[in-house]
């Protein structure tokens, strides 16, 4: 891939006024080929009526690499004229079908399971995927810890080539016009979904080869397999009728992000371009982001700020994303780092904006996911990067620009700002530039305009202090590098409770082996007479026929829950009632069902009655628990950093969703449920049948309980010497 095509212009040492001043192949971009034709297209609509114009002209090979890629993606809503299905998954089906040369390959990120909910299920399974030789999906994994496939690449017989913000998935379509109540703006559930924005470039010629070769190295790498490239030359004319192009003779940048990897260096090419964007800007510079959390991005619009001479720098962002998780993670970022750039604005040359439209319903914004940036009517780019950490080293990344001196490709470049300004302020395009112009400023044009029923309003950055001290600098939902797992492991667990946690653990199994050696002296010893083995026996036998066990084990748990009791105490009695596999069964729906309702009470009665029983670990536990998520949850349920009761109970008046804390309940509390349960349930057996083999099987499990904690214990230890990850 590091060979230059015959249309590649290469590194730019002697330059003239028409030639690049910030692209510079190498430093930060990849190839700068030639495009016959350009054109930008706006929101989901114009993408994939594109698209699926280009497709059904398909002859050869069609590309198709994103973050999420779903069959059931409706690419048309009126009857089309190509005859071929509306989905998708049907739709490639029916081209491989009809053009026997075609071969369609599909490369989707092997997601995280949090966005399970959010994605097709089980994917690989679809029949639409499976359903042809020549189509062929796969599920992208070949990725460092908490890195992601983001590019959003389509290359269609490497003749025309699609790239930006948009996947080719469910709850994207919209029109510019983002209509309130639009009927086909529904999920495949029948949903409906918010108003959604994004950009998306098409080009042809050399710069498509170029995304076609980069395609299919991803591929190569995903799955080992080679593809060939599509035999050059045919008649056949893919670019889609209908379509408008925007520019024409002009050379693109392919810029790129891949983290490093054993075989691979790292790739940063869309940082440095980035910043030598920034750099280069003399009169304004325009974005706009569904992100804002690169620090190396605010820190260079910073310096700009800061110049008494600098330019303009306009930043169009959505009011807020569509789930917990962002708005408690990335907007907490985005909001430190517009502060910190408002901080910087010493001479009112920036405005942060974002889009709104007042006939929809309260509550309801448009989604803004492009991912673009403007420059003094010279340069552009559209791609795949957010301006956030990870699209600058983590996750793989790919943008196109464009720079120039031409008069005719800087009209185009403004046309595209006009058009972009002009939807989100529900004004025509010209009236855009005419507002610019007449006041010779981007911020004046866009003030003069703003106010109408779709308009640009001031976006708010002020932060809850709660929810800002919980989110901490170095952030680990946002890294530029890849993840190290010691260093992840050691963010979970608040480290003014590490030796806390050890003690406890040191107790736990200690507990244990007390009760055993208890539990012998009553078998064998003095306390035999105190305790009638037949009346416990009795006990338990008519709780384990009495139909109504379940809901009584429930009480108990749940009360235990509230009450503060051991809740390992009532494992260990469930498991001698009820033998291994049904104690099991209730101690954990107990447990959940306790913890649910100690993180219900924790949420009505809110953090200061919960401080009166957490004390002072409220607020170390709240902060790592509502950081975290899931895997805090997951962590302090196996390392018991604090009772259960508290761990509920602070959960539930802390900013963590009740879904990530009963999953993490349920994956941190089963290895211990086993353990406990067959500990029981051998201590049982050696009561009522003390043979050697029975003593022996105790014995064992006691001795394996007891390594865990030691190696637990001395885990925490190492943890605890370890330095506090830099902040970012």
């Amino acid at each position: 891939m590091e060979h230059a095509s015959s249309g590649d212009h290469g590194g730019m040492m002697t330059r003239n006024n028409n030639e690049p001043r910030i692209l510079e192949r190498g430093r930060n971009c990849w190839r700068i080929a030639h495009a016959d034709r350009a054109a930008f297209l706006i929101d989901g609509d114009a993408y994939f009526t594109a698209f699926r114009a280009a497709a059904a002209r398909a002859q050869r090979s069609i590309l198709i690499l994103g973050w999420d890629v779903d069959s059931r993606t409706v690419l048309a809503f009126d009857e089309p004229r190509d005859g071929l299905p509306l989905m998708l998954g049907d739709f490639l089906f029916g081209l491989v079908q009809r053009q026997r040369t075609l071969r369609i390959h599909v490369l989707d990120w092997d997601f995280a399971m949090i966005f399970a909910l959010e994605r097709e299920f089980l994917p690989i399974y679809t029949q639409s995927w499976r359903s042809h030789r020549r189509l062929r999906f796969h599920l992208d994994d070949r990725h460092p810890a908490g890195a992601s496939h983001h590019q959003k690449i389509v290359v269609i017989d490497d003749e025309i080539a699609f790239v930006g913000g948009l996947d080719l998935t469910t709850r994207r379509w919209d029109t510019p016009g983002h209509d309130a109540g639009d009927a086909r703006r529904v999920d495949p559930g029948g949903e409906a979904y918010a108003p959604f924005h994004d950009v998306q470039m098409m080009v042809d010629g050399d710069a498509a080869a170029a995304l076609g070769q980069l395609a299919r190295e991803r591929w190569r790498r995903a799955t080992g397999v080679d593809l060939r490239s599509p035999q050059n030359g045919r008649s056949n004319d893919l670019w889609p009728d209908g379509v408008a192009t925007d520019l024409t003779d002009v050379d693109v940048a392919i810029a790129r992000t891949e983290p490093a990897d054993k075989a691979h260096e790292g790739v940063q090419e869309i940082k440095q371009l980035y910043l030598d964007a920034i750099a280069a800007a003399q009169r304004w510079i325009y974005f706009e982001n569904q992100f804002f959390a690169s620090a190396a991005i605010g820190d260079a619009l910073a310096q700009r700020l800061a110049e008494a001479d600098g330019p303009e720098i306009v930043i169009v962002s959505r009011l807020r994303g569509g789930g917990w998780l962002e708005q408690n993670t990335m907007e907490v970022l985005r909001s430190r780092l517009l502060r910190r750039l408002r901080d910087a604005d010493r001479h009112g040359r920036l405005r942060i904006y974002y889009p709104e439209h007042r006939d929809l319903d309260d509550g309801v914004c448009i989604q803004l996911h492009s991912k673009l940036m403007l420059a003094d009517g010279t340069f552009l780019r559209i791609g795949s990067a957010n301006v956030a950490n990870r699209s600058m080293g983590l996750d793989t990344e790919c943008d196109l620009a464009i720079e120039t001196r031409e008069p005719r490709v800087g009209a185009a470049v403004d046309g595209l700002r006009d058009r972009l300004l002009g939807e989100h302020l529900g004004v025509e395009p010209d009236a855009v530039a005419d507002a610019i112009g007449r006041r010779r400023s981007l911020i004046g044009g866009i003030e003069a305009l703003r106010g109408g029923k779709r308009t640009l309003e001031p976006l708010d950055i002020a932060l809850d202090p709660e929810l800002d001290k919980l989110v901490p600098d170095a952030a680990i939902v946002d890294p530029e590098r890849p993840i190290d797992a010691d260093q992840l492991v050691s963010e979970f667990v608040p480290r003014s409770g590490r030796p806390h946690a050890g003690r406890r653990i040191a107790i736990s199994a200690a507990s244990i082996i007390a009760l055993a050696a208890l539990a012998a002296a009553w078998r064998w010893g003095p306390l035999a007479s105190l305790i009638d083995e037949g009346a416990l026996e009795q006990a338990a036998e008519w709780i384990r026929s009495s139909s109504l066990a379940p809901l009584w084990i429930l009480l108990a748990y749940v009360t235990a829950s509230l009450a503060a009791i051991p809740i390992t105490l009532l494992i260990v009695a469930t498991a001698l009632v009820f033998g291994p596999f049904t104690s099991f069964a209730y101690a954990l729906t107990g447990s959940l069902a306790g913890a649910a309702v100690g993180f219900a009470v924790g949420r009505a009665v809110g953090r200061r009655a919960v401080r009166a029983v957490a004390g002072r670990r409220l607020n170390h536990l709240s902060r790592h628990l509502a950081r975290r998520g899931l895997l805090a949850i997951v962590a302090v349920r196996v390392l018991p950093v604090a009772p259960f009761t508290v761990v509920n109970l602070v959960a539930g008046a802390s900013y963590i969703h009740p879904r990530d804390f009963m999953l993490g309940t349920l994956i941190g509390m089963a290895p211990g449920l086993v353990a406990v349960t067959l500990f029981s349930d051998r201590l049982f057996s050696v009561l009522h049948d003390p043979s050697p083999l029975a003593i022996g099987t105790l014995v064992g499990v006691i001795t394996l309980i007891a390594a865990g904690a030691i190696a637990a214990h001395r885990w925490l230890g190492q943890r605890t010497t370890t330095p506090a990850p830099n902040a970012r």
